[in-house]
């Protein structure tokens, strides 16, 4: 019997996480196999606010998003793209601590949060190709 992974938080309930329907780019600003690091702007009426650090990988032409936010300690997997540890459409690592990802849903396979996940973000992309943050749940 495999164990189910635990879940990781909804990505609506982190510190300053954009609204559904942000725009965040076109999908060819991701390349085929790669991780692309995306920061969405604070939010002006919140002088407190930060920037909310997503991962954007693309696969074909699925695109998934996750939050830069490491299931282990909650620090970003990378701080700067050139960073960035991943095997193509394969894994993503934590540049931290070294715990793996996976590619297809970001559950823990390797390292000290084996069977936790990196939080999703649901993405929509519209006929232009416009990605924005899907609804909420």
């Amino acid at each position: 019997m495999t164990a189910q992974p635990n879940l990781p938080p909804e990505w609506h309930t982190l510190p300053d996480a954009p609204a559904a329907g942000t725009v965040l780019l076109h999908r060819d600003a991701v390349l085929d196999g790669q991780v692309l690091m995306h920061s969405v702007a604070a939010d002006p009426a919140k002088p407190q606010a930060k920037p909310f650090n997503l991962l954007l990988l693309r696969s074909g032409d699925h695109i998934t998003a996750f939050a830069n936010r490491c299931a282990h300690f909650g620090v970003p997997l990378a701080a700067r793209q050139e960073h960035m540890i991943f095997e193509p459409h394969t894994s993503l690592t934590c540049n931290v601590h070294y715990a793996r990802f996976r590619w297809s849903d970001g559950v823990c396979d390797r390292g000290d949060c084996e069977g936790d996940a990196l939080t999703p973000v649901p993405l929509h992309i519209d006929a232009d190709g416009q990605v924005r943050i899907g609804p909420q749940p």
